[in-house]
């Protein structure tokens, strides 16, 4: 069994590394760049986002480089824009813009709610979470195949040896355009009892994913354990996003549990920014006796 220092050791781990990537990421954003060698004529599947420093922001395409200015075609025509105002250039692919309008990535492609889906970190990509403001985690990707993330609660009003502590560790396995499959496990030293060591409990899961991060389905199959004991059957979890436009997206997160009747569902929004993601749901019992629409759940992430 594990003993609460080597939680607390493991805590402190993901917690510095965290703290490192995030301190790596905001020295990079501060070394000035050479614009001119970021300058290129992109491919027809390609569009380019020119930032300049009186703050516009500019979408279509470089199609001639001069010593001093560039030529850049826009929906509007073309424009000449000297290369010293020019602050940023970001190439994306040319399905990003909707509308003549930018729909930056979804930033928390890696989840559902409390599930996971198949999708994986990319390697030094990461993100803080929190649910209902007590379960704060870290997650890292270590490879662009495997990430690692980690967790304690911080229920004030209970002691630090009350606390729980828990562990995701989840290797990606197939990695498609549409189509991803990874396992993984929850991995949960629960609270100190009084009369022994409390296990550690938690789901080893298969799960795959189809579709692209903007629309897609997710299905997992898990079985629980406790200690070294494994459940005889498994749970099955089923569920999806979709984007409904730039910044918000609706999310379902759906459980079949072992001796269980009625299988547990949810949805809600997830509203999204360019580095975080807020989640507003309802989980609730599918029956036919229980009318109200379900207990609220929340949660927050901050990629880094």
């Amino acid at each position: 069994m594990l003993k609460n220092k080597s939680c607390l050791s493991f805590l402190i781990v993901f917690t510095f590394i965290s703290i490192f990537s995030f301190s790596i990421s905001i020295v990079n954003a501060q070394i000035p760049k050479d614009v001119k060698s970021n300058l290129n004529i992109p491919d027809s599947k390609q569009v380019q986002i020119i930032t300049t420093y009186d703050k516009s922001t500019l979408i279509g395409r470089i199609v001639k480089i001069g010593e001093q200015e560039i030529q850049f075609k826009t929906e509007f025509g073309e424009i000449t824009i000297p290369i010293q105002k020019i602050k940023s250039v970001e190439v994306v692919p040319i399905s990003s813009i909707k509308g003549g309008i930018y729909w930056f990535p979804n930033p928390n492609a890696t989840r559902l709610y409390f599930a996971p889906t198949a999708r994986m970190l990319k390697q030094g990509e990461g993100y803080f979470s929190d649910y209902y403001l007590f379960f704060p985690g870290i997650s890292y990707g270590i490879t662009d195949n495997v990430t690692i993330g980690g967790g304690i609660s911080l229920i004030p009003w209970i002691g630090i040896d009350k606390q729980l502590f828990y562990f995701t560790p989840k290797v990606g396995l197939k990695a498609t355009k549409n189509f991803n499959f990874a396992t993984g496990a929850l991995i949960i030293k629960v609270p100190d009892s009084s009369d022994d060591d409390s296990p550690i409990v938690g789901i080893l899961y298969g799960v795959s994913t189809f579709g692209t991060p903007d629309g897609s389905i997710t299905a997992g199959i898990g079985y629980g354990f406790v200690g070294s004991d494994l459940a005889e059957k498994p749970m099955f979890m089923i569920g999806g996003e979709k984007r409904l436009s730039r910044r918000m997206a609706f999310v379902t997160e759906n459980w079949i549990l072992p001796g269980v009747d009625q299988p547990l569902i949810s949805y809600g929004m997830r509203f999204m920014g360019e580095k975080m993601s807020f989640d507003l749901a309802l989980w609730n019992i599918l029956s036919e006796d229980i009318f109200f629409p379900g207990m609220p759940y929340v949660d927050f992430v901050f990629n880094f």
